[in-house]
């Protein structure tokens, strides 16, 4: 099975584990967002991404749920049908904060 991973890159080292892991289970892999393509412009970028999403049996996600990148490489996935596989997702978002804060009634 071949596997995109997209997301943060902020968490490179665990794409990069993952990808070990993934790797040693028999996958292909492929992180776009650590390929080195100084040569494109941002839609060159998104042209490279969507060629290895197009390329994926299936994408895999490790996500701040703060990279406009990765909504859009999600976008792309949703469009192509893909299946998806959450790997990880910040707990610690905007959105917590101001459901926390409603909860709490805004007074404290």
């Amino acid at each position: 099975m071949k596997v995109t991973i997209i997301g943060s890159s902020q968490y490179q080292q665990k794409f990069l584990d993952y990808k070990k892991e993934l790797e040693d289970q028999g996958y292909e892999v492929k992180i776009p967002a650590f390929d080195s393509h100084p040569e494109l412009d941002d839609l060159g970028v998104c042209k490279y991404n969507r060629e290895a999403i197009k390329w994926a049996d299936r994408i895999d996600i490790i996500w701040d749920q703060r990279s406009l990148g990765t909504v859009f490489d999600f976008g792309m996935t949703f469009m192509l049908e893909k299946p998806v596989k959450i790997v990880y997702m910040e707990k610690k978002t905007l959105r917590g904060v101001m459901e926390k804060y409603e909860a709490e009634g805004g007074n404290k």
